[in-house]
C-alpha cells in the first residue's frame, strides 16, 4: 500500500524521532520554580517598591515604574555625556536604569513620568539574589530620589 508523504507525516506531528511523543513542562505553572528570570525579577522590583510607594504614595502618583531587557547603548561620548545629565544611572558606562520625565511624545501626547530599570545589567552585577534585591532596591531609591528631587536618604528613611 502506497500513502502519500502528507498523510504519514500527519501521524508524526505529535511524536519526536524516537516515538516518545511531545514533552510537557517540568513543573506545574502554578510553582514558583516555573517563574521565568524576567517574572522573577518584576516580582523583585515590586517588592522592592512597596515600602518606597507607601511612604511616599501622594507624591508618586504620576510616576511609572517599569523594567526592559537592555539599554539602548550610546553611540558616542557626547550620547553618553546627555544620558547622565538625562536621568541615567549608570555604572561603568552601562546604564541600570532611567528617569524618563514626563512631557509629550512625537504623536503630540501627554506621557507620565517613569523609571525603566534595565534587567540584565543590573542581573549580571548582582552576586546572589540577595544582592540582586539590594541592588533593585537602591537604584529606585536613587531614581526616586531623581525624581522628588530630594537626598536618597530620605526616601529611603534614614533621616
Amino acid at each position: 500500500m502506497v500513502t502519500a508523504r502528507s498523510s504519514r507525516r500527519r501521524g508524526r506531528r505529535n511524536r519526536d524521532r524516537h516515538g516518545r511523543g511531545l514533552r510537557g513542562p517540568l513543573y506545574p505553572s502554578t510553582l514558583p520554580v516555573a517563574s521565568t528570570r524576567a517574572e522573577k525579577f518584576d516580582a523583585l522590583v515590586l517588592d522592592a517598591l512597596e515600602p518606597i510607594e507607601a511612604r511616599w504614595r501622594t507624591e508618586l502618583t504620576k510616576l511609572d515604574v517599569a523594567v526592559d531587557d537592555v539599554p539602548e547603548v550610546a553611540k558616542d561620548t557626547a550620547d553618553a555625556a546627555a544620558d547622565a545629565e538625562d536621568g541615567v544611572l549608570a555604572d561603568s558606562g552601562v546604564p541600570l536604569a532611567r528617569l524618563v520625565r514626563a512631557g509629550v511624545d512625537r504623536r503630540g501626547q501627554p506621557t507620565r513620568a517613569r523609571i525603566v530599570l534595565y534587567r540584565r545589567p543590573l542581573e549580571a552585577r548582582a552576586k546572589d539574589s540577595a544582592d540582586l534585591a539590594d541592588l533593585v532596591h537602591d537604584v529606585l531609591v536613587e531614581q526616586v530620589a531623581s525624581y522628588l528631587g530630594l537626598d536618597p536618604g530620605v526616601i529611603d528613611g534614614e533621616s
